[in-house]
């Protein structure tokens, strides 16, 4: 999956010669974090509510309400934006994107195609992404295995549950810190022998956790 598949497509943006209070109100209309900054079509900046909070208060010390929004009025976005933004490319796989937004700290990609915005992805999309691959939000049998690192064995469970009639919505993968191991987690979709199922596979593997989300 790649970031095109879940990226927004409707950008909200504020130009680099708006206001302060033009994007605070943009927020609080449209309900969004972040805003990406444009000057002449060309993406120049990113602003996020959390920015936007860093600013406010620094800059109302000492003033009073009148002075404020005169201040904020005449205070272009392009301040806070700063001059540098991280981006993502459309083809870009989902769990890259997922890496860079956890490495630099940030909530959102804007995504550009050819120096073009053509969208923008957020924590929240990832977040989505992350339960459709699991199938987290489908109903279904939830089956924890530690399996030997070896050519063969996820399948080997997989074939257990397929046995029983019941379908794999997916499989997650990762290791564990035991030498040769691997922690396997297989989720069922459809109907099938619940009882048999459940029976077969701790009778193979006694470790393996089964729970069910209805």
């Amino acid at each position: 999956m790649y970031v095109k598949d879940w990226m927004t497509k409707t950008v909200f943006t504020v130009d680099i010669n708006d206001s302060v209070v033009a994007a605070v109100r943009l927020m609080r209309d449209k309900n969004i974090k972040h805003i990406p900054v444009m000057d002449k079509n060309r993406l120049k900046g990113l602003v996020s509510d959390r920015k936007l909070k860093e600013y406010l208060p620094s800059k109302g010390t000492c003033l009073d309400v009148y002075e404020m929004n005169y201040l904020l009025e005449n205070t272009k976005i392009s301040e806070i934006a700063g001059d540098s933004v991280f981006v993502a490319e459309p083809s870009l796989p989902i769990e890259e994107a997922a890496l860079m937004m956890m490495e630099h700290n940030i909530g959102c990609l804007p995504v550009v195609e050819k120096d073009t915005l053509i969208g923008i992805i957020s924590d929240k999309d990832i977040f989505k992404a992350m339960i459709d691959i699991t199938g987290g939000s489908k109903k279904g049998y939830r089956i924890t295995f530690i399996l030997e690192d070896i050519s063969g064995s996820i399948r080997a469970a997989g074939d257990v549950v397929r046995s029983c009639g019941f379908g794999i919505e997916s499989i997650l993968s990762g290791h564990i810190d035991m030498k040769d191991k691997r922690k396997v987690v297989i989720r069922t979709r459809g109907a099938g022998d619940a009882v048999k199922m459940k029976n077969d596979i701790l009778e193979k593997y006694p470790d393996a956790e089964i729970l069910f989300r209805g």
